[in-house]
């Protein structure tokens, strides 16, 4: 286990977090010392749940060390149980716990509760929370799930959408309209709003819809061996791979594949004419593996972008990644550093990056526009309205996410382009706010610091940018102007030039366009 400022994934038994507090009827007894309930916050700050998480922590301190711990978690899961009466109850411990081995699923299968009892082991220093949420869900359903009579209807199970995941409340809607369209039922969606008893009813479905395979994969190849359930492979994120989805769900239950794109606005876009400023964008994609991989597609696809570089953090997905980032003629990032993720990202100086809120703080340091497609994610990725990123609907939303920084971006570098005219200038008499606005004082700014580091030396050679290059770097479009920069500060210095002007910075454009 790795401590950090930043981390892309917290540890597992966060992600079996996930998994009871998307449930109903399920408590989760975590032996964990004071100050591992910090968890708390991440569902009821940053998702804005209205409660707090099923969990109840035995939460001992150092003094306790030196007496018995495990009469603090027996009286901990007695006391869940007494207090909440759940129908099941998950057992197990966190990072810090584990390494006083007290054995939490032992412990509580001697207790005799009326309930059943799941004990988790989770490999906190080996592994991280979506394998703790897809390992904890595969435990439920293989204690609970039993082989019952199929649905007369055909009907299928949602499977994986839990609880801090990325959009997985509106993808839950957009991809049951996706199935009720075909008369197809849904039987069960897991882990999201289940109970234990629905978990024990999975079986009656013809087919498990595979939605996030990080957190429900695991379970879904169980129920295919052992209650002959069959799941999807493909992830319905995209015009194209919406369809697919549709025509791979058709297939699997011997139904007519419908699906109504009359709402879509992605494709006629692509093909307009004012889509031409977006043909060609270089883009890169960092996050989880299923989302990763969906946003390849759409972006080279959906869109006309080049793709330069993808990646993601989660281990677990890494061979599909790689042999995606195979196909797309570039070398996959499996990395959970960000600072790693930082550094390619400054090498391949994209146009566009599509990450998590990792590297929207990445693209703010470096001034490249960012949309944020996969966990991890901050609250205003919770959104209070309909936001999927599933079906249709998903389509139109990314579509507009991604979009909107470029747009944004292209209006900020032609405000700065054109900063000096008297549309715009800032004591300007006339504007387009029809003379009303009082000028600002005028300031002489003083002269920018040159910006120096081992890229911007040669050998003994300081290098200077002179103030009349600085503002000719100033129209160099944001997103590539870093670029530019490091650029023309090694030409320098292969040159011996000590001083950049402006006939420096456009000899150094010259050589690079070789």
């Amino acid at each position: 286990m790795k401590l950090a400022v930043w981390t892309y994934e917290g540890p597992p038994h966060v992600g079996a977090m996930r998994v009871a507090t998307a449930m109903k009827g399920l408590h989760y007894v975590l032996h964990a010392p004071q100050g591992d309930t910090y968890a708390d916050l991440l569902f009821t700050m940053i998702e804005r749940r209205n409660h707090r998480p099923p969990v109840s922590y035995t939460t001992f301190q150092a003094r306790d060390l030196g007496s018995d711990t495990a009469n603090l978690f027996k009286t901990a899961c007695r006391d869940a149980y007494d207090r909440f009466r759940p129908e099941a109850i998950i057992v197990g411990a966190s990072c810090t716990a584990e390494l006083i081995q007290d054995d939490p699923g032992g412990m509580a299968e001697t207790m005799g509760l009326p309930v059943p009892v799941i004990p988790l082991e989770l490999p906190s220093y080996q592994r991280k929370e979506n394998f703790g949420a897809d390992e904890t869900f595969f435990q439920i359903v293989r204690s609970l799930a039993r082989p019952v009579p199929r649905t007369e209807r055909p009907s299928a199970n949602l499977i994986g959408p839990t609880a801090l995941g990325f959009r997985h409340r509106d993808d839950i809607t957009e991809v049951t309209a996706l199935l009720h369209e075909m008369g197809i039922d849904v039987n069960v969606t897991a882990p999201y709003g289940a109970t234990p008893s629905d978990i024990a009813r999975l079986g009656a479905a013809h087919v498990n819809v595979l939605m996030y395979p990080e957190t429900g994969e695991s379970a879904c190849r169980w129920m295919a061996r052992e209650l002959d359930v069959p799941h999807t492979r493909t992830v319905p994120i995209g015009v194209g791979a919406t369809r697919d989805f549709v025509a791979e769900i058709a297939g699997l239950l011997d139904v007519a594949p419908r699906l109504d794109d009359s709402r879509l606005r992605l494709p006629w876009y692509s093909a307009s004419v004012d889509s031409t400023y977006l043909t060609g964008k270089r883009v890169f994609l960092f996050g989880d593996g299923t989302h990763v991989a969906a946003a390849a597609r759409i972006a080279r696809d959906e869109m006309g972008f080049e793709v330069v570089g993808l990646g993601c953090y989660n281990r677990e997905q890494a061979r599909m990644l790689r042999a995606l980032a195979r196909d797309f003629g570039v070398e996959a990032l499996i990395s959970d550093d960000y600072l790693e993720v930082e550094r390619r990202i400054e090498d391949l100086a994209p146009e566009l990056i599509l990450g998590t809120q990792m590297e929207r703080h990445i693209a703010k340091r470096l001034g490249i526009p960012c949309a944020v497609i996969s966990a991890p994610v901050h609250v205003q990725d919770f959104p209070a309205r309909y936001s999927p990123q599933m079906g249709i609907e998903g389509a139109n939303v990314i579509f507009d996410t991604w979009v909107h920084p470029l747009v944004m971006g292209l209006e900020e570098h032609l405000l700065t382009m054109f900063r000096e005219d008297f549309e715009f200038h800032d004591a300007a008499g006339a504007s387009h706010h029809g003379g009303k606005a009082a000028p600002r004082p005028q300031v002489d700014p003083a002269p920018a610091p040159a910006e120096s580091g081992p890229e911007a030396r040669g050998g003994a050679v300081d290098i200077v940018w002179l103030p009349a290059a600085e503002k000719e770097l100033k129209k160099v479009p944001f997103f590539v102007r870093g670029k530019a920069r490091r650029n023309t500060e090694a030409f320098a210095a292969q040159q011996g030039v000590a001083e950049i002007s402006v006939d420096t910075l456009y000899e150094a454009k010259a050589h690079y366009a070789r």
